[in-house]
């Protein structure tokens, strides 16, 4: 088969083109475990953080993408749930353990064992990759494949963020970064309230006349001030010159929730300049977004049939991944960027 090969960390620089097209053995599946014949993945932030080192992945090589949708073309002896043919999606959560005090309670985002799809496993950069059974995520006919593909993270990550953000009060709502999950964010808002306000932070204009095409009140640069204190700030950005800056547009008693799993280093030496009275007092919080849930991409897969929410997106053949990952780290971004693989 044809994989996107990550053979060695790219001397953590992802312009340096660090994925090779080879042929690659194609994989077994498991007793428990499902083979997908991947027609389309999508590209995410999280693989320059794996790339430029920020996650590493534990082995290399690895083949990369956790947006992966396919049709299953080979069953484990032990598996019940999924049939061939059956076309289906791969998250960026490959597994959990099951029995932990997290997996119980619902929570196996956190599990100690979590395992990364495209990071602790290949992934959807390749014409076939294999799965556990249970986290195959049968796909609505709403969406085609390439529709599909961002909403396995991108839409995933932003409904858990939503969540987090806990918008119950009728107050304004802001994003930091406008890519291809704040983007879905913004549709999801502007179906399940369509009166809150959302303002939208994003350091370029491109991004910023796209938020407001798709309904935002209002859109400035990541320092800029919006017409009001927010209840909650959602940040998508790999950086951390915006989170210090969403910390003074909170109102009191206003929530900053951070999608991403690392942020970079190079700003890192800002958040001295957070000022307590001004940044943090009167009971404002601040959560991270740990992973997804197997429920968050499920529910948010429903949710999206029934609105229905479609994804903008960009399509690049796989052997352009990396045109693909440079122009995301350059923020050349208008929706999703999604690999055609076959």
């Amino acid at each position: 088969m044809q994989a996107m090969l990550m053979e060695k960390l790219s001397d953590l620089r992802v312009e340096r083109e660090p994925l090779r097209l080879v042929e690659y053995p194609i994989p077994e599946p498991g007793l428990d475990e499902v083979r997908i014949r991947v027609t389309v993945c999508g590209v995410c932030h999280t693989e320059l953080d794996e790339i430029e080192g920020r996650t590493p992945p534990p082995r290399l090589p690895v083949i990369l993408g956790h947006q992966a949708v396919g049709r299953i073309d080979k069953v484990g002896a032990d598996v019940s749930t999924r049939q061939l043919g059956e076309r289906v999606g791969v998250a960026w959560i490959y597994s959990a353990c099951g029995h932990c005090r997290w997996c119980l309670h619902g929570l196996e985002n956190l599990c100690p064992e979590f395992r990364a799809t495209g990071r602790d496993a290949d992934g959807g950069y390749a014409e076939y990759m294999v799965v556990p059974a249970g986290f195959a995520h049968p796909l609505p006919d709403t969406f085609s494949d390439a529709e599909a593909a961002p909403l396995l993270c991108a839409g995933a990550i932003g409904y858990r963020s939503l969540q987090l953000a806990e918008i119950d009060s009728g107050g304004p709502l802001g994003l930091t970064g406008f890519g291809a999950s704040a983007h879905l964010v913004l549709k999801l808002v502007r179906h399940q309230f369509p009166d809150l306000p959302v303002y939208v932070f994003a350091r370029s204009e491109k991004e910023q006349h796209f938020a407001l095409e798709l309904g935002a009140a209002w859109a400035g640069g990541s320092e800029d001030t919006p017409p009001e204190l927010l209840e909650a700030i959602i940040d998508t950005t790999p950086a951390w010159r915006p989170v210090v800056a969403a910390l003074r547009q909170l109102a009191p008693g206003g929530r900053l929730v951070i999608n991403a799993i690392r942020k970079e280093d190079h700003d890192r030496d800002l958040l001295s300049g957070i000022d307590y009275p001004r940044d943090l007092w009167m009971e404002k919080t601040v959560k991270s977004v740990a992973n997804v849930t197997r429920r968050d991409v499920t529910e948010f897969l429903k949710l999206a049939a029934e609105i229905p929410l479609h994804p903008t997106f960009e399509e690049f053949p796989l052997a352009d991944a990396n045109r693909a990952l440079l122009e995301l780290k350059e923020r050349k971004i208008r929706g999703a960027k999604v690999l055609r693989i076959s």
